[in-house]
C-alpha cells in the first residue's frame, strides 16, 4: 500500500491533519518586588552581618535564607550557654584550653562573617545596579567586610594577650626548692580554709645590687568568705628565726644577722639568693615570715616599683587620700609636694607617696603603702580593666614575679573577686606595739591569731562583744594588749611558747613620729575602705 502524494498516512486513513505538540514552559528567574537600589542592596548587606540570612529571602533564595538563620540561632543559643557557665565559674575565662578555644572560634568566626557579607552582597544582585551603584556599593560592602572582621580580631588578640601574659607570670614547672602540691581541680586549695600570699614589693634600682624587700604585706584570705586580713611587716624587722630544718636555721639559730650584722627583713632575700643559689631568696623569705607570724605562706607575688607606676598610669591613675602634705624627689623632697587632700595621682606620684622618707618612717611608709593597695584594689574595677586592658597586660607582664602555678590561676580569679567584694582588715607591726630592734616574737603570733579570728568571726556575723575589727577612720597598726606589757626576749617556736635568748638590740626610748594611721587600744585590725577614705 502506498502513500498518496502530498498526505500522510493519517489522512489516508481519513483521520485528518496532525495536531502539533504542546510547548513546555520554560523556568522563570526570581521576581523582586522592585528592582533593587544601592540604599537598598548596602542595607540589606548590612543587615544580613546582624541578621545572617536576612538578604538571601530578600533575594527570594528562602532555603539558604532560612539555614543560615537557624545556623545563627543555634551560635546564638552557644554563646548563652557559655556565657552562662562562665558566668558561674569565671576561672574559666583564664584557662588555658577555654584561651584556645575562643582563639579559634574568634578566627573561624571572623572567616564566616567575611564570607556572609560577601554572599549576601552577591545573592542581591549588585550587577543588576547602574555602574556607579556597583562602584559605590562594592565599596562600602568592603569597608563592612572589615568592620565584622574586627570584633573576631579584637577578641583573638585580647585572648592571645591574657594566654601570653600568664604564661610570662605564672609557672608551669615546679620552681627548685619549691614544695608546692600540685593543683587538684576538686580541692584547688587542699582543703585549707585560709590561704596566705606573700605580697613583696621589690625595688631593684639602677644604683642598687640585688633586689631589696622593702614592702611586705601577708594577705591571709578565707577561701569561703573571701574575708582578708593584711599583715604588713616592717622591712627594718631584725633577727627574725627560721623553722628547724630550714638550711638559714642552723646558720642563725639566734635571729637572722646576714651579712652586715644588722640582719634586717628585708635582706633575706638577696642573702638567700648570693649564699644559697639562684632562685632561694622568695623561698627564704616565705619560710621566715611565715615563722614570724605563726603560719604557713603559701605563695608569693613580687612587683617591681617601677613597674608598679607603668601599672597605675595603664589604669590612668589613683585617687588616694592624702593625710597630710607629702614632698617627693630625691632624699630631700625637693622635686615638689604632694598636697594633703583627695589627689588624683599618676603612677611616678603614687610610687613617691608610698616611698617617701621626707619628714617620715618606715611605719608612715607601711601605712601609706597599704593605702595604695587597698586604692587599686577598690578602683581596678572590671569596667576599667577591659577599657585599659592591653596597657595592663603590657605592665603586668614586666612587673610581676610569683611562685603561684598557672594550674591555679582559674581558681584565684573567683577567689579575688570574693576578696574585692568582702571585708578587708589591716595589721601592722610597728612601735611602741611590736619594736623592730627587739621584736616580741610572741606578741606578733597572738595579734595574728587574734585578727584571724576576728575576720573570720566578723564574715558569720559573731563579733564578741568587746572584740573589734570594724571600719574606724585610721588604719591602726597592731596594738598593744591590755595589760600594755611586752616582752622583747622572746622568740617564735612551733608551738608559740616562748624562749628567751638576749636580744642584740634593746627599743629605742624615744617615741616614732606619728603615722598616718596612729594605734588605738583594743582595734587590732581596721577596715581600709575608712581607714584610708575610698
Amino acid at each position: 500500500m502506498t502513500t498518496p502524494v502530498g498526505g500522510t498516512a493519517g489522512e489516508a486513513a481519513g483521520d485528518g491533519p496532525e495536531e502539533p505538540a504542546p510547548k513546555r514552559p520554560t523556568a522563570t528567574p526570581p521576581r523582586y518586588a522592585k528592582t533593587p537600589t544601592t540604599a537598598s542592596v548596602i542595607g540589606w548587606t548590612g543587615l544580613s552581618a546582624l541578621v545572617p540570612g536576612a538578604a538571601h529571602l530578600r533575594a527570594g533564595q528562602r532555603r539558604t535564607g532560612f539555614a543560615l538563620l537557624g545556623a545563627f540561632a543555634l551560635l546564638l543559643v552557644a554563646g548563652l550557654v557559655f556565657a552562662l557557665v562562665v558566668r558561674a565559674n569565671v576561672g574559666l575565662a583564664v584557662k588555658d584550653g577555654i584561651l584556645v578555644t575562643v582563639i579559634a572560634a574568634a578566627a573561624v568566626g571572623a572567616l564566616a562573617w567575611f564570607a556572609l557579607i560577601i554572599t549576601s552582597y552577591i545573592a542581591l544582585g549588585p550587577n543588576r545596579l547602574p555602574q556607579t551603584g556597583q562602584v559605590v556599593s562594592g565599596i562600602v560592602v568592603g569597608v563592612l567586610c572589615v568592620s565584622v572582621m574586627a570584633p573576631f580580631a579584637l577578641t583573638a588578640s585580647s585572648m592571645m594577650t591574657v594566654r601570653q601574659t600568664a604564661a610570662a607570670i605564672f609557672p608551669t614547672v615546679q620552681v627548685p626548692g619549691e614544695t608546692i602540691a600540685p593543683v587538684k581541680q576538686e580541692d584547688p586549695w587542699n582543703g585549707r580554709r585560709r590561704v596566705n600570699f606573700l605580697l613583696i614589693g621589690g625595688d631593684a634600682a639602677g644604683d642598687r645590687t640585688g633586689v631589696r624587700t622593702d614592702s611586705m604585706t601577708v594577705a591571709s584570705v578565707e577561701v569561703k568568705t573571701g574575708n582578708t586580713v593584711m599583715f604588713s611587716l616592717p622591712r627594718n624587722l631584725q633577727y627574725v628565726r627560721f623553722p628547724k630544718g630550714d638550711p638559714l636555721a642552723a646558720r642563725f639559730p639566734n635571729g637572722f644577722t646576714g651579712d652586715s650584722g644588722q640582719g634586717l627583713l628585708n635582706e633575706v632575700w638577696q642573702y638567700a639568693e648570693d649564699h644559697l643559689g639562684k632562685g632561694r631568696g622568695p623561698h627564704e623569705l616565705k619560710s621566715a615570715i611565715g615563722y614570724t607570724l605563726g603560719l604557713k605562706v603559701d605563695y608569693y607575688a613580687i612587683v617591681d616599683m617601677y613597674g608598679f607606676a607603668a601599672l597605675i598610669d595603664a589604669i590612668g591613675g589613683l585617687k588616694i587620700r592624702v593625710e597630710t602634705d607629702i614632698k617627693w624627689g630625691g632624699h630631700f623632697g625637693t622635686a615638689g609636694t604632694i598636697k594633703a587632700g583627695y589627689q588624683k595621682l599618676d603612677g611616678e606620684h603614687v610610687l613617691w607617696y608610698g616611698r617617701s622618707r621626707v619628714d617620715s618612717d618606715d611605719f608612715s611608709r607601711m601605712s601609706r603603702q597599704r593605702c595604695v593597695m587597698g586604692a587599686l584594689l577598690d578602683q581596678a574595677t572590671p569596667s576599667v580593666v577591659l577599657a585599659n586592658f592591653g596597657k595592663i597586660a603590657t605592665a603586668t607582664r614586666h612587673m610581676f614575679r610569683t611562685d603561684i602555678p598557672r594550674d591555679l590561676l582559674e581558681h584565684l580569679v573567683p577567689l579575688a573577686l570574693k576578696v574585692k567584694d568582702a571585708k578587708t582588715t589591716s595589721l601592722q607591726f610597728v612601735p611602741p606595739t611590736v619594736w623592730p630592734g627587739a621584736a616580741d616574737w610572741v606578741k606578733i603570733r597572738r595579734l595574728t591569731t587574734q585578727a584571724i579570728k576576728d575576720s573570720e568571726r566578723s564574715a558569720r556575723g559573731l563579733l564578741a562583744a568587746g572584740v573589734t575589727a570594724s571600719p574606724t577612720t585610721t588604719t591602726g597598726a597592731a596594738t598593744a594588749s591590755p595589760s600594755g606589757s611586752q616582752n622583747p626576749s622572746a622568740t617564735p617556736t612551733p608551738s608559740g611558747s616562748s624562749a628567751n635568748p638576749t636580744p642584740a638590740r634593746t627599743p629605742r626610748a624615744s617615741t616614732p613620729l606619728d603615722t598616718p594611721t596612729p594605734n588605738h587600744q583594743n582595734k587590732a585590725a581596721k577596715t581600709l575602705s575608712e581607714a584610708c577614705g575610698f
